[in-house]
């Protein structure tokens, strides 16, 4: 499907980043996912100035989850839902207005300010909410239920940050920390249901440049089969945390993310980066749920290390290779990547690596040091995103080509 960016119907839009959600929101995701990692590190040492009772791990994985990945999280269904039901997308003062309850619980988040944990809450809560009367209007207006997925998710993840910070304002820390691994895995869901159309998409397009074919077709099992396995581990886990059921369930999650490493069986077309960005994902998040499984299990492995396999490895390398495809594809540019795209992916890769595996007993020597130096790769991938993509998303050719 194609949009054409500038036929908009509202005069106050002017600013290209405010014709579509991912042109504002993916920039903005990737300066937070930049400079909070560099300002925890250099200036606060990972601890926070104005936190006592809330761990500051906890605080930087909200960040992360519901800051980066949230606005990430905007940005792709404020686009990609008008594309999928045919509407048109938000633009202008709608955005803003997202954007602008966005932001409050990143500056709080970013310092740790516990005393604001309830406002917080509430701009927070209120930006997932607009969010999904934004996914579920083109649905009710279309009378359509094919993505309805997207809609229950979304409402979803609004009630587990509404139960996080209820759960920090009664004290109730280890359950927090439970609510934080639950948004997490909700995020793996949203992850296996978008890279199920993406990849369609980009795998025919690594086959055939020139779109005139299509000679890829997923196998319809695939398409839900992990996003479902996925949704049962997390109902299971977090109503029976102490049962052994989760890790078999997660393991069986694991199967399913390595049954579809079999979509990228394409030959030497797999090798271009746009494709083995989302192959490596999905690589990754059938590792993380492996250990988290295994973990269960009673083998030497922590679950922190899965949690860390899903949450920079999967998730990281996943939504930087959604920046990178909608970047081009949505103002209008053939998928022929820029150096700072392949440069991006190498960095988040070796942040991925790093992160995981002295917890493994691999690289040793990195141990203590692996926190700080993960955490700088990883901003310095999203700032090379950055750098390199915005001159195209604030210069957007005549029509852009939507990942249907």
């Amino acid at each position: 499907m194609t949009t054409v960016l500038f036929q908009s119907t509202e005069k106050s839009v002017r600013h290209p980043l405010l014709v579509e959600g991912l042109l504002l929101f993916f920039p903005v995701a990737a300066l937070h996912a930049m400079l909070s990692p560099l300002i925890w590190v250099t200036l606060f040492g990972f601890a926070l100035p104005y936190t006592h009772a809330i761990p500051p791990h906890q605080w930087h994985a909200h960040e992360m989850i519901f800051g980066t990945y949230g606005a990430a999280l905007a940005g792709f269904l404020t686009s990609a839902v008008p594309e999928w039901t045919d509407t048109q997308p938000r633009r202008g003062r709608a955005l803003l207005l997202l954007l602008g309850l966005w932001l409050p619980g990143r500056i709080v988040g970013l310092l740790g300010i516990e005393a604001l944990v309830l406002p917080a809450g509430v701009t927070d809560g209120a930006f997932l909410l607009l969010l999904l009367w934004y996914v579920l209007k083109p649905l009710l207006d279309r009378r359509s239920t094919r993505h309805a997925s997207f809609a229950v998710w979304v409402g979803l993840f609004a009630l587990a940050e509404l139960s996080i910070r209820a759960a920090w304002l009664t004290g109730m820390i280890d359950l927090a920390g439970q609510l934080l691994q639950t948004s997490l895995i909700v995020f793996l869901v949203f992850f296996a249901l978008a890279v199920a159309r993406i990849n369609v998409v980009v795998i025919n397009l690594a086959l055939d440049p020139s779109g005139e074919t299509t000679p890829y077709r997923p196998h319809p099992g695939r398409q839900n089969l992990a996003a479902g396995m996925v949704s049962i581990y997390a109902v299971t886990a977090l109503a029976f945390p102490h049962s052994t059921a989760p890790s078999y369930l997660a393991l069986a999650a694991a199967a399913t993310f390595f049954d579809r490493l079999a979509e990228w069986f394409i030959g030497t077309a797999v090798l271009r980066t746009q494709v083995l960005a989302l192959a490596a994902a999905n690589a990754f998040a059938g590792g993380g749920f492996l250990l988290i499984g295994l973990s269960g299990l009673g083998a030497p492995v922590s679950v922190a290390t899965g949690l860390h396999t899903l949450s920079v490895g999967s998730l990281g390398l996943a939504v930087l290779a959604v920046f990178i495809i909608a970047g081009l594809r949505h103002t209008g540019r053939p998928l022929v990547l820029p150096w700072q795209a392949h440069a991006a992916v190498a960095l988040m890769m070796c942040a991925s690596i790093v992160r995981i595996l002295p917890e493994l007993g691999i690289g040793p020597s990195l141990t203590g040091l692996h926190y700080g130096l993960s955490a700088i790769l990883w901003s310095a991938a999203y700032g090379v995103w950055f750098v390199g993509f915005l001159p195209l998303l604030m210069n957007p050719i005549n029509e852009a080509n939507g990942c249907e």
